[in-house]
């Protein structure tokens, strides 16, 4: 090949060989998108307002979580319906409602878990479920917590459901924990540990976990996909 053409084709494969992991980046999120939809048309119908909802997520700390609390599930919101659309209120950055199909594309290979009360054909009347998103109304907007405390001043995934459900309906849905009863030994954990707190654990703090609320005896399990 011509010198004068191999520049124009060089840099031209460069681009392409460049931009070739932001395209399959984009078309994964793209696929994961259609078939969280397709899902969520199909369980719309037996979703109700005020169910919980697990995955794993893909987050940077979703590892650490899960080895510390022994679970596959790191993140969770509440389902509620909005103007036809189904939401997950949840404590991202900020605390705040997500569409349910971005939620579950979202999560590691669109798996995830819904949750109910027990009672619930009791206990999540029209009035209930109204009590409940006016417990949550005043943490909307609220930052996440990287540091798993638990004042109202930030707020994680967790410990928002568990104060929602509480404030709300009087319901404390799974066990609540200090620090040091998780599962710190490995060095995932303790990086991230070092990464939040450096060398001043908070091993006194109250805690809430995903997997504690997952296995709560007040709830059943609604749909698993």
């Amino acid at each position: 090949m011509k010198r004068w053409l191999l520049l124009p084709f060089l840099l031209l494969t460069g681009l392409t060989i460049a931009a070739y992991p932001r395209l399959h980046r984009k078309l994964l999120r793209y696929q994961s998108h259609r078939a969280a939809e397709d899902a969520i048309a199909q369980i719309a119908p037996q979703l109700h307002d005020g169910d919980l909802i697990f995955h794993t997520s893909q987050s940077a700390q979703s590892q650490a979580i899960q080895l510390a609390t022994h679970s596959v599930w790191s993140h969770c919101g509440i389902v509620y319906q909005q103007a036809g659309q189904w939401q997950v209120f949840e404590a991202v950055q900020p605390v705040k409602l997500t569409p349910l199909t971005d939620w579950v594309a979202r999560g590691q290979g669109g798996h995830f878990v819904t949750k109910r009360l027990r009672d619930a054909a009791k206990a999540l009347t029209p009035a209930a479920l109204a009590r409940l998103k006016t417990a949550g109304q005043p943490l909307l907007g609220h930052s996440y917590d990287l540091y798993f405390g638990w004042s109202d001043d930030r707020i994680y995934c967790s410990e928002l459901i568990w104060k929602v459900y509480e404030r709300g309906l009087h319901r404390r849905l799974g066990q609540l924990q200090h620090l040091r009863d998780f599962d710190l030994s490995h060095p995932a954990v303790q990086a991230k540990l070092r990464e939040r707190y450096g060398k001043q654990l908070p091993l006194n703090e109250t805690v809430i976990s995903p997997v504690s609320i997952f296995n709560s005896p007040e709830l059943v399990t609604v749909l698993n996909r």
